[in-house]
């Protein structure tokens, strides 16, 4: 199966590449909000832990952007595959799910990897000042497990959603508020304490915290390795659930 898997990769890559419209909104979008963000609290920090709001604002808004990217990446592919009826015919072939979405994956991988490295060298830039903790290289695992997680949660959106539009309001209506409540666009320190708890059951608080804590040197080793865990088990849950509701066509 690798010539089918290294085909739907070869072809997912062209189709991104060419889509220059998106692919330049997947890197520029997280960067906007780095920006306002950025200037509105330039210079400010959290009274609670008197850490700088960057140290908060750019691990998380970067967290969402890569989150975002793959569920968005995943979710419309698969809605137009099917709807173009590509995945009735790759099913008529040997190739097995598995290798359909493991192509898939693994573009999102490089994506949200990119997406981090250009993200943080401009959160660094003296106009934003962001410091990267010695245990920095630790958000490379971190950063791979939410892909996975947030990943599951796209080929879910891609599968009951039929049409473009649908699949833009599923994605949005459940990563804005994620943000919010996880901490990405405000730490969750300025919450309400019924509203940090909730967050509790969002994966996009884990993914947040665990890069809060490998780049800015926020909670313990830990606290890092707890909220992986819990992204695993996100990831599994999600992935059983997207292999379980999973459609070759609209027919069926």
């Amino acid at each position: 199966m690798s010539s089918a898997y290294t085909a739907l990769t070869a072809a997912g890559y062209r189709a991104q590449v060419r889509d220059k419209a998106t692919l330049f909104f997947t890197f520029a979008f997280p960067l906007l909000f780095l920006v306002v963000f950025g200037l509105i609290f330039s210079g400010q920090e959290v009274a609670e832990t008197g850490r700088p709001y960057i140290s908060y604002i750019a691990p998380g808004v970067m967290s969402w952007g890569v989150a975002n990217a793959a569920v968005f990446g995943i979710a419309f592919t698969l809605m137009q595959w099917r709807r173009d009826d590509l995945l009735r015919l790759i099913r008529l072939t040997p190739t097995p799910l598995t290798t359909v979405l493991a192509s898939r994956y693994g573009l999102a991988l490089v994506v949200g990897l990119a997406q981090a490295v250009v993200f943080i060298a401009v959160a660094m830039l003296p106009g934003f000042g962001l410091s990267l903790d010695g245990r920095w290289p630790l958000a490379v695992p971190v950063l791979l497990l939410g892909i996975t997680a947030f990943l599951a949660i796209g080929v879910i959106v891609g599968t009951y959603a039929n049409t473009p539009e649908a699949v833009a309001a599923i994605a949005n209506c459940l990563m804005v508020p994620m943000a919010f409540l996880s901490g990405s666009f405000l730490p969750l320190d300025l919450m309400p304490t019924w509203l940090r708890t909730v967050s509790l059951a969002l994966p996009l608080r884990y993914l947040n915290d665990a890069v809060t804590g490998t780049l800015a040197g926020t909670g313990s080793l830990g606290d890092i390795a707890v909220d992986c865990v819990v992204l695993l088990g996100f990831a599994a849950v999600f992935g059983a659930l997207a292999l379980k509701a999973f459609r070759w066509s609209n027919r069926t």
